[in-house]
């Protein structure tokens, strides 16, 4: 199988990436991947450094809102694997231009492309964001979106597009929409690598509002197993949920990560909430559970403690990145 994958030098993408040249999906034989990336500040070719020299892995370097690129690179794949997305909620209310380029732009280029070169599936990596806040139960698929970030609206009107496509032109098209990904790799914007990162560089770290925001944690290797199976045997036109089952409050995930990194609550600053901030989000799983047999596999604090590890092995990643990133809970 031939795939192309949007934002694979990126945190998720890069996973997913790593684990398909390594084996880790046997049921894909022979995968030859190429990653599409603009390498902006969150994607950089250090996350693929362990497949740089894999016979069947290629790179190329590009915006998805280049219609002529996109259309160069795209002819001989099977399939399209689109995780590339500016993802970083308070940088879209800082500026929301950029995210509404890329997100919906951008996913129509590939979209177009993919019908008009004849690909056959696309599979649309997006996020429970789009639905808004959930003060209780969770979420199934078939629930309307109410996104309440400019982040969040656009990833909404991405899912809206490729699922467009699908029902006006027949095109091939999953969604995925996942819960709060961690692990290694993580461009330190996002709360568990900000967290950790500063921690172990001696530095004080942030906590919004009362820390009574509600996220359920996914790893990231639970996520691509996720998106694996709904490539393979996802059904066409459908949205699946992958989720990892922890829900944490941000004020015990921050106690778990100053345990994890050695700290105390002296090194936390309690700051003004952020615009907009989503009380909750929560996604049931049924469908792929029921469907495709997914089942999250690495426990939050195994998971947690390894990605500690991690970070704390690996201090010349992270630490020219320290001072570029701006917390994103």
């Amino acid at each position: 199988m031939r795939i192309l994958i949007t934002g694979g030098a990126g945190f998720i993408g890069s996973h997913f990436v790593r684990n398909l040249l390594s084996g880790r999906f046997p049921e894909i034989s022979e995968p030859k991947v190429t990653v599409l990336d603009a390498l902006t500040y969150s994607g950089t070719l250090t996350n693929l450094e362990a497949v740089a020299d894999h016979p069947g892995f290629s790179f190329v370097r590009g915006d998805i809102r280049n219609v002529e690129l996109v259309n160069s690179v795209l002819p001989g794949h099977d399939t399209v694997v689109h995780f590339a997305a500016e993802s970083h909620v308070d940088r879209s209310i800082h500026e929301s231009l950029p995210f509404v380029t890329t997100n919906v732009t951008g996913t129509g280029v590939l979209l177009d492309a993919t019908r008009n070169h004849g690909i056959g599936r696309f599979v649309h990596v997006s996020t429970d964001e789009v639905y808004g806040s959930i003060a209780s139960g969770s979420w199934r698929e078939g629930q309307p979106l109410a996104p309440r970030s400019p982040y969040a609206a656009s990833k909404a009107g991405s899912d809206l597009l490729a699922l467009a496509h699908h029902r006006t032109h027949g095109l091939d098209v999953v969604v995925t929409r996942c819960s709060n990904n961690y692990g290694p790799h993580q461009f330190p914007e996002k709360v568990v690598p900000f967290f950790v990162t500063r921690l172990l560089a001696g530095r004080n770290v942030p906590l919004y509002g009362d820390g009574g925001n509600v996220r359920d944690w996914l790893h990231v290797d639970d996520h691509c197993a996720g998106i694996e199976l709904v490539l393979r045997r996802g059904r066409s036109g459908e949205v699946y949920h992958i989720g990892g089952g922890t829900e944490l409050t941000n004020r015990e995930l921050t106690d778990r990560l100053l345990r994890a990194c050695g700290a105390d609550w002296e090194r936390v600053r309690a700051v003004e909430d952020r615009k907009g901030h989503d009380l909750r989000y929560s996604l049931s799983i049924r469908k792929i559970q029921d469907e495709l047999g997914y089942r999250p596999a690495i426990p939050f604090e195994q998971g947690l403690a390894a990605t500690v590890d991690w970070y704390r092995d690996n201090p010349s990643w992270w630490e020219p990145l320290l001072d570029q990133a701006a917390l994103h809970v």
